[in-house]
C-alpha cells in the first residue's frame, strides 16, 4: 500500500476528529451556548449538511485541478473555519463555521478517495478505502475521547483549537507525500455524468444513506445516553466512547480484507450485526456492563459495512471515480444528517434515549432490504452473463 494512502488516512483522522468529537461535548456545549442538548445535537447535522453539499459541488469544481492542490486548499480552508469556530461568540456563528468546515472536508474526502483508489490495483480498493475510512475509526479511538477530555478540562473551544493544530500537521504531510501535477488523463465532467446515470448506482447510494442513518441515530446521542440513562459517571464516558472506536477499527480492518471478494456477504453480516446490537442496546440501556459490550459490537458491525459500501460504488461507476466518490460521501451524510435529526425528534417527544437505538434497529432492517434487492439484481446479471457466454460457445462446439 503506497505511503500516500496512509497520509490521506491521517488527514481524514484530523478532520474526522472534528466531525465526531461533538458526541462527547454536547452537554457542555449546550450549557455554554444556552441551548438544549437536542439543539446542540443539530451541530452534528450542520456538519453533515455541509458535507452533503460540499462533496458533489467541490468534486465538480476541482475535477481538473491537480489532486495535491485541491487537497491543500481544502485543508487550509478547514483550518481557518475551525479557528473561527473556536472564537465563535454564539450558537449560530458556530453553526455556520460547522457548515463551512464540513463543506471543504467533503471536498477533501472525495478527492482523497479517488486519489487513493487510483494509486492501487482494482483488487486492493477495499484495503485502500479501509485505510482512508480508517482515519475515521482512529478518530473514534483516539480523537473522540481525547477531544472529550480536552473539552471537559479546558472547555470545548480548546478542542477546536486542537483540531486546527492537528489539521495543520496533516496538511504538511499531504504537501510532502502526494504527487503534484495533473493526472495523465484528466477526467471529463461529461464522462463522469454519463457513468453516474446507472440506476443500480443510486440503489447503492440509498443503501449507504440507510446504513449510516441506522448507526448515527444512536451514535449521535451515545454520550448523553451513557450519562443520562446508563448512569455512567461523566469521567468514564470518553473511555466507553473509545471502546466504540476500538470496535469500529476492528470492524473496518476485517471488512477491508473481505469487501473486494465478498461485498454482499460483508454488507449483510455488518448490517445484521448492527441491527441486533442496536435492539439489545435499547433493551439493556440501564445496565452498564451490557451497554459497554454492545457499544463495542455496534461500532464493529456498523463500520464493517464501510469498505463494501465504497468499493461497490467504484465497481458500478468505473468511469466516474471522483463524482461517484463524492456522491457516495454525500449519501453517507444524508444518513449522518437524518439520524441525529430523527433521534432528536424522538427525544423531544419524551421517548427517552433508548428510543434512538430502536430507531437504529428499524433503519437497519430497511437497509437489509436494500442490500437484498441489490444482491438479487447482481445475481440476475451474473446469470444472464453466464447464459450469454454459454450461447456464444455453442457454435464452436458444434463445429468440432
Amino acid at each position: 500500500m503506497p505511503l500516500a494512502v496512509f497520509v490521506l488516512g491521517l488527514a481524514i483522522f484530523a478532520q474526522g476528529t472534528s466531525e465526531l468529537m461533538l458526541a462527547g461535548l454536547l452537554t457542555d456545549m449546550a450549557a455554554d451556548l444556552g441551548v438544549s442538548v437536542p439543539q446542540a445535537g443539530l451541530l452534528i447535522s450542520a456538519f453533515a449538511l455541509g458535507m452533503l453539499a460540499g462533496a458533489p459541488v467541490l468534486a465538480v469544481v476541482t475535477l481538473r485541478w491537480p489532486p495535491r492542490t485541491a487537497l491543500l486548499v481544502f485543508l487550509a480552508a478547514f483550518i481557518a473555519a475551525h479557528v473561527a469556530g473556536a472564537l465563535a461568540p454564539g450558537y449560530w456563528v458556530l453553526f455556520a463555521t460547522r457548515v463551512v468546515s464540513a463543506f471543504v472536508y467533503a471536498g477533501f474526502w472525495a478527492v482523497a478517495a479517488a486519489t487513493a483508489v487510483g494509486l492501487v490495483p482494482a483488487n486492493a480498493r477495499g484495503r485502500a478505502m479501509s485505510v482512508i475510512a480508517g482515519g475515521i475509526t482512529v478518530a473514534m479511538v483516539v480523537g473522540l475521547p481525547l477531544g472529550t477530555v480536552i473539552g471537559q478540562h479546558l472547555g470545548w473551544r480548546a478542542a477546536f483549537w486542537a483540531v486546527s493544530v492537528l489539521s495543520a500537521i496533516a496538511m504538511a504531510g499531504v504537501a510532502a507525500t502526494i504527487p503534484g501535477g495533473r493526472p495523465e488523463r484528466a477526467p471529463r465532467l461529461r464522462d463522469e455524468l454519463r457513468a453516474m446515470a446507472a440506476p443500480r448506482l443510486w440503489l447503492a447510494y440509498g443503501t449507504t444513506a440507510l446504513s449510516t442513518g441506522a448507526l448515527l441515530v444512536t451514535f449521535g446521542y451515545l454520550g448523553a445516553l451513557l450519562a443520562e440513562t446508563t448512569g455512567i459517571a461523566e469521567r468514564w464516558v470518553p473511555a466507553v466512547l473509545a471502546v466504540y472506536g476500538v470496535g469500529t477499527l476492528i470492524g473496518i480492518t476485517i471488512a477491508g480484507r473481505t469487501s473486494d471478494a465478498h461485498p454482499f456477504r460483508t454488507l449483510i453480516t455488518g448490517v445484521t450485526g448492527a441491527v441486533v446490537a442496536s435492539a439489545a442496546l435499547a433493551l439493556t440501556a440501564g445496565t452498564p456492563v451490557a451497554v459497554i459490550v454492545l457499544v463495542f459490537l455496534l461500532g464493529a458491525f456498523g463500520f464493517a459495512t464501510n469498505p463494501a459500501l465504497n468499493t461497490r460504488v467504484f465497481t458500478l461507476a468505473e468511469g466516474a471515480p471522483t463524482l461517484a466518490a463524492a456522491t457516495n460521501f454525500a449519501a453517507f451524510n444524508v444518513g449522518i444528517t437524518a439520524g441525529p435529526w430523527i433521534g432528536g425528534l424522538a427525544i423531544d417527544g419524551g421517548l427517552g434515549y433508548p428510543s434512538v437505538a430502536w430507531i437504529g434497529a428499524a433503519l437497519g432492517v430497511v437497509t437489509l432490504g436494500a442490500v437484498g434487492w441489490a444482491y438479487a439484481l447482481h445475481r440476475r446479471d451474473a446469470g444472464a452473463k453466464a447464459g450469454a457466454e454459454l450461447s456464444h460457445s455453442t457454435p464452436a462446439l458444434n463445429e468440432v
